[in-house]
């Protein structure tokens, strides 16, 4: 049996589910009409899902408006490589996708790092002309978050796009994946959302077999987009949950129960009403760049068929315990 083909988001986001895809959407409904999500983020898995209509929201208002400049671009794709390629080369970018640019007595002296040593100067100045002359310059700040550390998108009081450098390159991952991200979206019927989570579900009006699939900031671990998430927060998450729950709307959420010795007892309680696999994931930490000891969850309001899924553990009840 041939292997499923799934498409990467080309923002490379933090927290992305790529590489969970396989696992995660065996667990999806077979049938969706409308596929909503209220914590988008870069997108991987909207790309992979088939759905007749897609709601997408994130509260970050530029991964938002990233989605929109590419999703307008899915119509001349010709037109944005011709200027994405000036851009790169005119802050003198490596750009393996392409040709191989860096010297290769930079590559003996720093082996491991040497895309960082390569693309500081052009990198410093990308940021600096984004921050001092047109912060609507989408070109731009797709390659700061391309080209920047763990492809963040951060600002500081100031408004000023604030990290630094990252050891990447615009390669052949990039590029294909900005063709596939521009192939598939043009095919979906696709509305963008700027609000936090709750007054985006408030905006929604339910119909039969639609689903919404939430991947929110993880409580105990310690992502960058945490910072905006607390206890309260996710308390709010899970009454929404059980509103839907209560309305028989189906839903799945991701989350992280146990993170280096902590554990999410607020999540792990409310849990125990529903269906729970555990996911074999692939959370990197921003702080430290590590994989660390952890359990990621996918949690669920209906039933599905396990079979094809039986490598996974299934928890119903209790899950605590087992866990």
């Amino acid at each position: 049996m041939l292997e499923r083909k799934f498409y990467r988001s080309p923002l490379f986001y933090m927290g992305d589910k790529f590489k969970l895809l396989s696992e995660i959407l065996g667990y999806f409904p077979l049938k969706i009409n409308k596929y909503i999500e209220p914590f988008v983020g870069g997108g991987s898995v909207f790309l992979n899902v088939n759905a007749n209509n897609y709601l997408l929201n994130d509260i970050n208002s530029s991964i938002v408006n990233l989605h929109k400049f590419l999703i307008k671009y899915s119509e001349n794709p010709d037109e944005f490589f011709k200027r994405i390629i000036n851009k790169i080369e005119y802050y003198n970018l490596s750009r393996s996708f392409k040709e191989d640019i860096v010297p290769l007595s930079l590559k003996k002296k720093w082996n491991k790092t040497y895309y960082a040593k390569f693309n500081r100067e052009g990198y410093e100045k990308l940021k600096n002309d984004f921050n001092r002359k047109n912060k609507k310059d989408y070109f731009d700040l797709y390659l700061l978050l391309i080209y920047g550390f763990n492809r963040i998108i951060r600002f500081n009081s100031k408004g000023e796009f604030n990290i630094p450098v990252g050891n990447v390159d615009f390669n052949k991952n990039v590029y294909n994946s900005l063709k596939e991200y521009f192939k598939v979206v043009k095919m979906k019927k696709i509305e963008l959302y700027n609000y936090n989570f709750i007054d985006f579900i408030h905006k929604i009006r339910f119909e039969e077999d639609d689903f919404i699939y939430f991947d929110p900031p993880y409580l105990i671990t310690n992502s960058e987009y945490n910072k905006i998430w607390d206890e309260n927060s996710e308390k709010n998450l899970i009454t929404i949950l059980d509103i839907l729950g209560k309305n028989k709307i189906n839903f799945a959420i991701s989350n992280v129960i146990e993170y280096k010795g902590k554990e999410n007892s607020i999540f792990i309680d409310w849990a125990k009403n529903y269906n729970l696999v555990r996911i074999n994931s692939n959370y990197i930490s921003f702080h430290d760049n590590s994989i660390k000891n952890f359990t990621e969850v996918l949690v669920m309001n209906y039933d599905f068929n396990i079979t094809t899924n039986s490598k996974l553990n299934l928890f119903k009840k209790d899950i605590y315990k087992v866990i």
